[in-house]
């Protein structure tokens, strides 16, 4: 069973900086695709960003430059670093976990304010 526990969410003002952290537990972690979506009120859940197991990243056009995904194998561990933040950044941030079959954790609230 695959766990996924996210932190890090809060308020915060537009222009400013937060980092999401995701940590699974149930799994090899290694092997997963980790990432990061968002879905904002009234809105689809979107990719964020993700990253394989062999580090290669793929983001969003809106997030590229402000965000930065990564992850660390040994803490099982993937993180969303969030610069530049924008009122329209504003969502549930839900990490997700990649294999065979497809995992998701509660998600953590983001809120820009402008």
């Amino acid at each position: 069973q695959v766990q996924l526990v996210e932190s890090g969410g809060g308020l915060v003002q537009a222009g400013g900086s937060l980092r999401l952290s995701c940590v699974a537990s149930g799994t090899i972690f290694s092997i997963f695709t980790m990432g990061w979506y968002r879905q904002a009120p009234g809105k689809q859940r979107e990719l964020v960003a993700t990253i394989t197991s062999a580090g290669w990243i793929n983001a969003a056009d809106s997030v590229k430059g402000r965000f930065t995904i990564s992850r660390d194998n040994a803490k099982n561990s993937v993180y969303l670093q969030m610069n530049s933040l924008r009122p329209e950044d504003t969502a549930i941030y839900y990490c997700n976990a990649r294999f065979s079959t497809a995992y998701w954790g509660q998600g953590t609230q983001v809120t820009v304010s402008s």
